[in-house]
This record gives structure tokens, C-alpha cells and sequence, in this order.
């Protein structure tokens, strides 16, 4: 029996881990890997590290730290929480079953793909998932937002600010009817193309192009400094499915103090209802939850 189990190994897990390893409580993380999304770093050519605020020396230090302490960690996926009286069951992909006191759900979110040849090649390389992340990087620059929900508008609306052009891709027939979809149609910089679709990522080194096919059928061709596909989020909130409040998203509905409704069950993170995809936030949302943790635990211990 632990007393607590960490779900996720990205910022806002290991930031937990920490936090509980520091507490001396009996803690293990269960993730597939270590380093969540900050394994993933967008590369081009005028880009140099100093210039992003990325949250990754303290993450890396989490990570080279529970990358040491064998007995913290378990590399495996996990199916499902249940629970077990007072305490839980989280039942891992090959029918592990882990007992313990309390849980942390830090199991980030999927990103929507657009499928199409040279995004694979091409991510992290002049293609990615985050405008908001590096936007400020993109002054007097031309760049491609695809999608035509919220995500995508808040992208390309940040992004306009700042870059000389920003084409917004919108797979659909219509935009949202929100103010700030009607912002983005009547700003100079900014090309709304409505039912357009990318077929293909184009380059060298890094992402250059992205060829489009329009409602007609027709092809062109978007020559651009860099290319976001920001189409979706999916909360990887699967494993608490009918245990905890979740939104109209799926994302875990949590409190101030990263509580969910379910006493001993906590969330941080995107996977949660909080505010922005960003590493420094899941950081300190990792944080808070350990602390709530380790109060719910403290007359459990």
C-alpha cells in the first residue's frame, strides 16, 4: 500500500513527486515516460534557448532526480482508478494493480494531429503545437495557425499582434460566433481561409510551406516561418471516467487547491480545469497538489 500515487510524468507530475519525496511520504509515479511535454521543443533557425522561458532547468533537475530513485518510480501506463474503501486500486496497462491511500492525476492531454505527410517529419522543426508558447518569438514574421475553434483563435489572435501575416487555416465552413473570431476577420494581417484543408508540410531543414487544398478542390501553397496546428486538446482523463467531476471537455474539475470532488483524488495540470497549457503553470499546480495531498494524509500516515 502507498500512500500516494503520482499519475504522469510530466511537469506537473514530477513537480508532485518532488514535493512528496520531500515529505517522506511513500510515494511511486506511474507514467510511460518522464519529461511530459517538455520533451518537445520547438527548433528554428533564429531561435536560441535563452530567448524561451521554458520552466525546463528545474523540470530536467525532477526528472534526473526521479530517474535516480528506482523504487519512486514505474514505467507503465495506467487503464483505470477504482475505488477500495477509503483507499484505491489504479490498475495498470498489462493488469498491474497498485494499492494506495491517495492519487495525483497528471496525465496531461493529446494533441489533435492533422495526419498528413511531412507533419511528422517536421514536428518540433518549424511545426508545432503551442503558438502560445512562442508567439513573442515571431515579430514582423509570417506564420500558419490551423484550426478553427477557440485554441486556434486565441493562437492566431495572439500571434497577430506581433507577426507581419498570420494565415488561419480553418478546416471548417464557419468560425465560432465569438468577438474574437469577429476581431480576427477584420484585422489586416491576419487571412481567415474557412474550409481549407493542409494536405502537406513542405521543407528543408525546418517546416517552409504548407500546401492547402480550398473548397473547389484547387491547391496553393503557404510559404510561412512557422506553422501551428492547434485543432484540439484532449485531456487524457480516461482512467477516472465516472469517478470524478469532469467538464464538457473531459478535463478533471479541480479547486484551488487541486482537490477534485472525490476526497483523496487530485488533479494538476492540462489534464485539469485550470487556466493554460504552460510548464510553468503545470509546475506549480503539480506543487499545490502535493501539498493538498500531503494534507489529506496526514492523519492517514
Amino acid at each position: 500500500m502507498y500512500d500516494l500515487i503520482i499519475i504522469g510524468g510530466g511537469p506537473a507530475g514530477l513537480t508532485a513527486a518532488i514535493y512528496a519525496l520531500r515529505k517522506r511520504i511513500n510515494v511511486l509515479v506511474v507514467s510511460r515516460d518522464l519529461g511530459g511535454k517538455t520533451q518537445w521543443r520547438l527548433a528554428l533557425p533564429w531561435i536560441e534557448d535563452y530567448q524561451v522561458i521554458r520552466g525546463l532547468e528545474i523540470v530536467n533537475k525532477f526528472k534526473s532526480e526521479l530517474e535516480y530513485l528506482d523504487f519512486a518510480r514505474h514505467m507503465e501506463a495506467v487503464d483505470k482508478i477504482e475505488r477500495d474503501g477509503e483507499n484505491f486500486i489504479v490498475r495498470t496497462r498489462n493488469g498491474g494493480e497498485l494499492k494506495t491511500k491517495a492519487v495525483i492525476i497528471a496525465t496531461g492531454v493529446k494533441q489533435l494531429r492533422m495526419n498528413v505527410p511531412g507533419e511528422k517529419e517536421y514536428m518540433m522543426k518549424g511545426l508545432c503545437y503551442s503558438a502560445l508558447s512562442y508567439a513573442p518569438l515571431f515579430i514582423d514574421r509570417t506564420t500558419v495557425v490551423v484550426g478553427d475553434q477557440e485554441l486556434a483563435l486565441r493562437s492566431a489572435a495572439e500571434l497577430a499582434t506581433i507577426a507581419q501575416k498570420v494565415y488561419l487555416v480553418a478546416p471548417g465552413m464557419d468560425l465560432p460566433d465569438t468577438t474574437l473570431a469577429h476581431k480576427l476577420q477584420t484585422l489586416a494581417n491576419v487571412s481567415v481561409l474557412k474550409n481549407h484543408q493542409v494536405m502537406e508540410v513542405k521543407g528543408d531543414e525546418f517546416a517552409r510551406s504548407a500546401v492547402l487544398k480550398d473548397p473547389n478542390g484547387g491547391l496553393q501553397e503557404l510559404t510561412a516561418d512557422a506553422i501551428f496546428v492547434e485543432m484540439a486538446l484532449s485531456p487524457n482523463s480516461q482512467m477516472v471516467e465516472g469517478l470524478v467531476e469532469v467538464d464538457e471537455q473531459k478535463r478533471i474539475k479541480v479547486d484551488c487547491a487541486n482537490r477534485t470532488n472525490v476526497s483523496g483524488i487530485f488533479a494538476a495540470g492540462d489534464v485539469t480545469s485550470g487556466y493554460a497549457e504552460q510548464v510553468l503553470i503545470a509546475v506549480g499546480e503539480g506543487a499545490k497538489a502535493a501539498l493538498s495531498a500531503y494534507e489529506y494524509l496526514l492523519p492517514r500516515l
